[in-house]
């Protein structure tokens, strides 16, 4: 497979004066997760870390600056892939276990997988090419021998859980249904939510291993109710309230309500 080396991995944003999104242009859209960095008085919080193809703490090293405490949304590769590389780990307690133990091989070529799994991704509205990333990392990267590395979480947390930045506190919502312990993180004071895999403005999986659609719907309306601001996702652009609410109300017509 003729793939170039990419002159950098990761791409970064300054949202604003304490919020940086970080992302991987060489991973397809499906696997291009958004990696948020908060900036915060006392520590920072980094939301999701990647495919973790390349190492997101060499590249992001000049936004380390303080203690960091690293947030899984979710235990998907495309959101936890770098998650070793970070020494506070926080996972909800549904999906501790699954990213406790590295993973198995996960080939990054499309042949290597089943037709009907890459049926079904293309189904819900993704285009998958010949290999789930565009360019190499480094020369000697191979494609058919990805794994992720273990990254036992140091602190587990549930709903109505807070983590404490000193200047910005968040809430842990759960919201499953894309998985089993999807979380979402809130923020009362800003009207900010960061919403994981639970809601992004893009094709929501939801018959995925450990999907729940019934679960789903009631995770949507919740977020119906939801006073959120701003929503930063863990794919695709961030949008307002209204955005929100639009697209909660697209997946219940979708899904029966």
């Amino acid at each position: 497979m003729g793939l170039q080396i990419a002159d950098r991995w990761f791409a970064f944003e300054r949202v604003s004066d304490d919020i940086t999104r970080i992302w991987e242009p060489h991973a397809i859209r499906l696997m291009q997760c958004n990696i948020w960095h908060v900036r915060g008085r006392d520590r920072d919080l980094l939301i999701d870390t990647g495919f973790g193809v390349a190492s997101l703490q060499d590249a992001a090293r000049h936004l380390f600056d303080k203690p960091l405490s690293a947030v899984a949304t979710h235990a998907h590769l495309d959101h936890v892939g770098s998650l070793h590389e970070f020494g506070d780990r926080i996972v909800h307690r549904a999906e501790a276990d699954d990213i406790a133990a590295a993973s198995g091989n996960f080939s990054l070529q499309r042949a290597d997988h089943p037709a009907d799994f890459i049926a079904s991704i293309e189904r819900a509205g993704y285009e998958v090419g010949p290999t789930f990333i565009t360019a190499l990392p480094h020369a000697d990267f191979k494609l058919r021998e990805f794994t992720r590395r273990a990254a036992p979480a140091t602190r587990t947390v549930g709903e109505g859980d807070v983590i404490d930045l000193g200047n910005r506190v968040f809430e842990v919502l759960h919201l499953p249904g894309h998985s089993p312990g999807s979380i979402g993180l809130w923020e009362a004071a800003t009207g900010t939510l960061f919403s994981g895999d639970a809601i992004y403005d893009g094709p929501l999986l939801d018959e995925l291993p450990g999907s729940d659609i019934a679960v789903y719907r009631q995770t949507m309306r919740r977020l119906l109710r939801l006073p959120a601001e701003v929503v930063h996702a863990g794919h695709d652009p961030s949008f307002d309230g209204r955005r929100l609410r639009a697209l909660a109300r697209a997946y219940l017509d979708r899904r029966g309500g």
